[in-house]
């Protein structure tokens, strides 16, 4: 029997750490890549990676809290077992990547660096300057590349997944890939594929993500048969810089060092910012969240920005929404070593230099949420069961899902510096459980007696191939206009604030849209490193995505992290009478709890075979910490949280009760 091989799908940071750990354990990978490894965009991760350290568990903290706060920033969407196993194996990951060579900032005394990040009170968070994901990426395809001249992996970049392959009974073989340079259509053998192609910004048009990001790899899994989770679950991000390409990322990480987030209290105040005295500005996020300050949660960040641009009519500029992230009071020398890189960012693209003018910010598209459904096995001790194949495998028996492209971990909201620890947990902690798979099959997917599947696959992805070059002088459609239509449709019915009304226009819209895209035509049908058809066929796949963004979005009524509705709010307290604010609040959480029963479950997306959504619901599992109101400065938060834990104390006990009567 040949041997057994495994297929890796993506060269960031969930792809490395699943090819590295699968061999070390003397599993053989084909690693396939859009990009050059070193250009995937885990490159462009900046603030740092999560973890309780010794510095925060000296204040109090342990990994029980980073679980707590997750979820609790997450609005308690997500499946627990995951989560906890992810914060429990933090702290390990991050001395395996010190170990590994990551050049994480250190104090005067040599112990590593740490800074603060949204949602928590802690300093829980390594960095290397502000290039932490790119540090990262380094260490991991260096530990790949000794694999690879060891002869255990081998590296195919420059090629798009066009595909898994499944046999007659459901189960994955492998995958067919298109060669970017070449045009060459092939597949790849395998016995399991993991995909970890990261997120699908490019819906939205323009966004931080890589240009690369464009959501194919998990569309065309979906073409196959595999669910899509949480679609609605979209992160803004507060503070980015507009582009004409794309929006650049300013880290978190300038928060955490102490930048400042404001805008004048005069409307487009023309005068220079540092000619503006501090009593006339309007440092909002301090003032609304004076116990997290400027590290709210990001989806709460996102919302008082743009309520303070767009309701507040507060911006900046009078012609473009922003506002201000202020570095200028920290000392030169401390943001050069801490936030050199994105620094050097803003300088370029802007033209001004932050560490003496205040950066120009507004909020862009940053992360996905949902993903692929993938699987789970949870243990006695409330985590996973290590090295059971279920976890991170999606409905297609063989195909994992791993990265930003699973839904896991982070529920309705992620917290900043939890998605480079997420990629690098799923990839080590699931490869002992592919390995575990592959070695239970009883034939290998490089058996000759699969050469016909895969033949038939080839052809299939070269028939839908050719059959789009040949399309070029009939259709009537700009791939590129279709795709700037429905970013500007996506952006404005599913982003910051979502109404239905919106949203059900943007349907419609969109299911215009991906009729046309169908009819496209090519300005380039050349059979070498033809940009134009893969663009039109990841356009194409945008679209079931999209509508399932949509879709859910629409029915989800209700208010959870960044999927927003003001008709759905929950306002805080009015009165200030103490029986009628009591009153208010037992009211307040009999309403809570009536929307948590009806909606704390993960949206599941179902396609037929021409990429419609349906949805459907499933629970959610809160077995280790039951759900409480996410209350981050909301009036009155102080007499619903009274409430809230004498309920659930009450509760508890009465549960306590009920086996001793049994």
């Amino acid at each position: 029997m040949a041997q057994k091989r495994v297929l890796v799908v993506g060269g960031g940071l969930a792809g490395l750490a699943c090819t590295m750990k699968l061999a070390e354990n003397g599993v053989s990978v084909d690693l396939v890549s859009l990009v050059p490894v070193k250009r995937s965009h885990s490159a462009c991760a900046q603030g740092g990676i999560n973890s309780v350290n010794d510095l925060t568990r000296q204040q109090g903290d342990d990994e029980w809290l980073h679980l707590d706060d997750t979820v609790y920033g997450g609005d308690f969407l997500q499946h627990q077992p995951p989560v906890k196993e992810m914060a429990y194996a933090a702290p390990k990951i991050i001395e395996l990547m010190d170990r590994l060579g990551v050049p994480f900032n250190r104090t005067q005394e040599g112990f590593r660096d740490q800074r603060r990040f949204g949602g928590t009170l802690f300093k829980r968070t390594s960095f290397a300057g502000a290039t932490t994901g790119q540090q990262l990426l380094y260490a991991l395809d260096e530990q790949v590349r000794r694999h690879k001249a060891a002869g255990l992996v081998t590296m195919h970049e420059g090629w798009d997944f066009l595909g898994p392959i499944v046999d007659d009974e459901g189960r994955c073989r492998g995958a067919v890939a298109q060669n970017l340079v070449t045009m060459q259509i092939r597949s790849f053998k395998a016995d399991a594929v993991v995909v970890a192609s990261g997120g699908c910004g490019l819906i939205y048009g323009r966004s931080t993500m890589s240009m690369a990001c464009n959501g194919s790899a998990a569309s065309r899994c979906i073409r196959a048969g595999a669910r899509y989770a949480n679609p609605e679950f979209i992160q803004v991000h507060p503070t980015a810089i507009p582009g004409a390409d794309k929006l650049r990322l300013m880290s978190e990480s300038a928060r955490g060092e102490g930048g400042r987030v404001w805008v004048p209290r005069k409307p487009h105040d023309p005068r220079a910012p540092r000619e503006i005295p501090e009593g006339e500005r309007y440092y909002f996020l301090e003032e609304r969240y004076p116990e997290y300050g400027n590290l709210v949660p990001r989806d709460i960040a996102t919302r008082e920005i743009f309520d303070v641009c767009v309701n507040g009519g507060l911006s900046v500029e009078a012609d473009k929404q922003c506002v201000y992230l202020d570095l200028t009071h920290i000392p030169r020398e401390e943001l050069d070593r801490k936030l050199g890189g994105i620094l050097n960012i803003y300088e370029k693209f802007q033209g001004d230099n932050p560490r003496d003018v205040p950066m120009k910010i507004f909020p862009a598209v940053h992360y996905i949420m949902g993903g692929l459904w993938a699987d789970y096995a949870r243990s006695r001790e409330g985590g996973l069961e290590a090295e059971n194949p279920r976890n991170q495998q999606t409905d297609i028996p063989g195909l994992y899902a791993m990265g930003e492209c699973d839904y896991h971990y982070h529920g309705a909201n992620r917290l900043g510096a939890n998605s480079l620890l997420s990629c690098i947990f799923t990839g080590l902690f699931a490869a002992p459980g592919i390995e575990k798979l592959i070695g239970s099959l009883q034939a290998s997917s490089t058996d000759a007696k699969f050469d016909s599947l895969h033949a038939g696959a080839v052809a299939a992805k070269q028939a839908e191939h050719d059959a789009l070059l040949k399309q070029a002088g009939d259709g009537d459609e700009n791939p590129y206009e279709i795709h700037h239509l429905l970013g500007e449709e996506m952006t404005k019915a599913a982003t910051v604030v979502r109404r239905n009304d919106q949203i059900e226009a943007a349907l419609t819209k969109v299911g215009e849209l991906c009729e046309r895209a169908q009819r496209c035509s090519l300005s380039d049908t050349g059979a070498w490193t033809n940009q134009n058809v893969v663009f039109t066929k990841a356009l194409r796949d945008m679209f079931p995505i999209a509508k399932a963004i949509l879709r859910g979005a629409l029915q989800r009524d209700e208010c959870r992290g960044a999927h927003f509705k003001p008709d759905f709010t929950m306002p805080g307290l009015s009165s200030d009478d103490p029986t009628e604010r009591r009153r208010q609040a037992e009211k307040w959480c009999d309403a809570f709890q009536a929307k948590n029963e009806k909606w704390l479950k993960t949206t599941i997306a179902t396609f037929d075979d021409a990429g419609e959504p349906s949805i459907t619901y499933e629970e959610v599992d809160t077995s280790l910490i039951p759900p409480r109101p996410r209350l981050y400065g909301l009036v009155g938060a102080e007499m619903i949280e009274e409430v809230w834990k004498e309920r659930q104390a009450a509760k508890d006990a009465a549960a306590k009760r009920e086996p001793a009567l049994a």
